[in-house]
């Protein structure tokens, strides 16, 4: 389903509902029996607790299902969450004391909640892997597309999917592996497969519809009960990114989304200039030291500033706490700074790990240049390179650029052909899916990856 515009399985979700009603009853439990505290006085505080935990879950990746699916890596992320939780709370404790519900409550309830937690996740996983509570699916098509959204399925547990097997039209490749499941039967053979296997979906991945769609079987299925859906939109479910790779025009053209009112573009222009405004304040410090710094290391200029492509193809100028020598690009050729690059300060090494090279950009969003969420501006020299590599990645200029977005807080920092292909597709799934509260969630899961350093070169 989604929630503020993203797919979130049903299994994050029920995971999420269950602990946050295991650590709110937990720290309950123990202010009623601890200290016999009244809870309709306390409850709150109770909250504020299990909104303190949850986030240190989540900041630990804990809700990650795919990342923590081993039983040792689940007990060490609840452990290191719960170090982060008390640490937190021991801060706010301390800094505001009426905040506390009672001397010792949280550490009783740490381990109630600790114990539950592992039990609930364990009982879950053991639940949930049975054949019975996993979706059945059916692949129609063995080329690139159908292989890549079914390895995509297997490398992943958010979704429980089990992949049944592959249609192909050719009879005698049936029984051959393709990815691990294998070619089950031919399009004469999915009515048979759906019953026998209790099919709950069908997946198209066929590269080349026109003459070898099975239009009267996928028919049949689909009056069965059985959802029918194109594989582009099963990748898009399942990653959180659009597959740019065979997309038809069509799919774009007549898919749900790439739709933005009038009034949401205004409530995103005031939280533009509501975060710009409290991130300037609160970033002045760290602003000045830093210009303070790259004084002082490489002299002037402080400020690196740079042609990019923002929406519509418009271009505009943007700022940046320069973080490379002054001699960078001697040719006067533009190249693509990449991991590790020599050209690099070592003061700008730890701005850019920091993202503190990046808070000039907050007078371009304040201009109406860049948006606070968007894809990242590109140079014009490497647009054009970009454009004729990639398909639809123009397609990407069609709202503002940001300072952080879904492509920054899902994937690495990366300079490569493959790494642009890459982050094209969460730009367009951001673009397709274009909200408030999506923007919200990516400001969120910034702050994981500027604390945790995530992605930055």
């Amino acid at each position: 389903m989604q929630v503020f515009n993203r797919y979130v399985s049903t299994r994050s979700l029920t995971v999420f509902g269950g602990e946050l009603l295991l650590i709110f009853g937990s720290v309950a439990l123990a202010a009623a029996v601890q200290h016999n505290a009244v809870l309709d006085d306390n409850l709150w505080k109770i909250a504020l607790v299990t909104v303190v935990c949850q986030l240190c879950l989540y900041y630990n990746d804990f809700y990650d299902l795919t990342l923590v699916h081993s039983n040792r890596e689940l007990i060490v992320r609840l452990l290191q969450a719960a170090g982060a939780a008390s640490i937190v709370l021991a801060a706010l404790y301390f800094t505001v004391p009426a905040l506390m519900i009672g001397h010792g409550i949280f550490v009783s309830a740490l381990g109630v909640f600790l114990l539950a937690i592992l039990g609930w996740r364990l009982a879950f996983n053991y639940i949930s892997g049975s054949m019975k509570l996993q979706e059945r699916v059916l692949f129609v098509g063995t080329g690139e597309t159908a292989r890549r959204v079914a390895r995509q399925i297997l490398d992943q547990h958010e979704f429980a999917y089990r992949i049944i097997g592959f249609i192909d039209d050719d009879a005698s490749r049936v029984g051959e592996r393709i990815v691990n499941p294998a070619i089950v039967g031919t399009p004469a053979d999915i009515e048979r497969l759906c019953a026998e296997h209790h099919i709950d979906r069908i997946v198209v991945g066929l590269s080349n519809r026109r003459g070898k769609l099975p239009v009267e079987e996928l028919l049949r299925a689909k009056m069965a009960g059985i959802r029918v859906e194109d594989a582009t939109t099963t990748y898009e479910r399942v990653t959180g990114k659009i597959l740019i790779d065979d997309l038809r025009p069509s799919w774009l053209i007549f898919s749900d989304g790439f739709r933005v009112s009038h009034a949401t573009r205004l409530m995103k222009r005031t939280i533009d200039l509501t975060l710009s405004g409290v991130l300037a304040v609160l970033a002045l410090p760290f602003m000045l030291l830093t210009a303070l710094l790259v004084l002082i290391e490489d002299g002037r200029p402080i400020l690196y500033q740079q042609e990019r492509v923002g929406e519509n193809g418009r271009t505009f100028i943007l700022s940046k706490f320069r973080s490379m020598k002054k001699d960078a690009e001697k040719g006067g050729k533009p190249i693509w700074a990449k991991a590790g690059d020599d050209r690099v300060t070592r003061i700008g090494l730890f701005i850019r790990k920091t993202r503190l090279d990046e808070l000039p950009q907050i007078y371009n969003v304040l201009r109406g240049d860049m948006s606070f969420v968007g894809p990242r501006p590109e140079r014009p020299f490497f647009v054009e390179q970009l454009a004729k590599e990639i398909p639809f990645y123009q397609q990407r200029h069609t709202v503002k650029p940001g300072i952080t977005g879904w492509a920054q807080v899902k994937y690495r920092y990366g300079s490569s052909l493959e790494d642009a292909t890459e982050k094209l597709r969460y730009d367009l799934y951001y673009i397709k899916h274009l909200s408030v509260f999506f923007d919200l969630t990516i400001v969120f899961d910034t702050v994981k990856v500027v604390l945790f350093r995530k992605g930055a070169a």
